[in-house]
């Protein structure tokens, strides 16, 4: 099964975990809160990745390597820190209507929208291992800055790289 279509079903999978498809409240700090940690990497509590962000500013690993892997891969087209950019759309807005499941799809898969004249493609990121390997980093950060919990910028203190991310990092990128 190609890489793509890996991501693809474990977003499926999740789908009727998180009620993909059905209304989607906002996001917000209090529904994003950390409240169990994991190895290093903090989930609300419906069990999405999150972020978790000391009173001194000290990011978790997962904020910090998701603000590294989108302004590497994602920045380009989504404008820094998320704010948008005349080629494609604001995450740091639109990630407060998507939930994990979602995000995971159209990372993986892309997405295509045709409107009032305009077309925009988002493309496939399921076979590049630079994003698929991250995708949970990516959702963490962008959901930080969705709800305002992350200022614009590099984060200004991080936590140290947890032993379980350099596991999955090793295995993802087949090191």
């Amino acid at each position: 099964m190609s890489l793509r279509k890996t991501v693809s079903v474990l977003a499926l999978v999740c789908l009727p975990l998180t009620g993909a498809g059905l209304a989607y409240a906002q996001d917000t700090k209090e529904k994003a809160a950390a409240v169990t940690e994991e190895d290093g990497k903090w989930f609300d509590a419906d069990g999405n990745p999150t972020f978790k962000i000391e009173a001194d500013g000290t990011v978790d690993w997962y904020t910090f390597s998701g603000y590294r892997r989108y302004h590497s891969d994602c920045h380009v087209c989504h404008g820094p820190d998320g704010v948008g950019s005349s080629y494609a759309p604001a995450l740091a807005k639109s990630m407060k209507n998507m939930d994990y499941a979602t995000f995971l799809s159209v990372v993986a898969e892309g997405r295509k929208n045709v409107g009032g004249g305009k077309e925009s493609v988002m493309p496939a990121f399921g076979d590049n291992k630079n994003v698929y390997c991250y995708m949970d980093d990516l959702y963490v950060y962008l959901r930080a800055r969705a709800v305002e919990a992350a200022p614009r910028g590099r984060p200004p203190k991080k936590a140290d790289k947890p032993q379980a991310a350099k596991d999955a990092e090793a295995s993802c990128m087949g090191g």
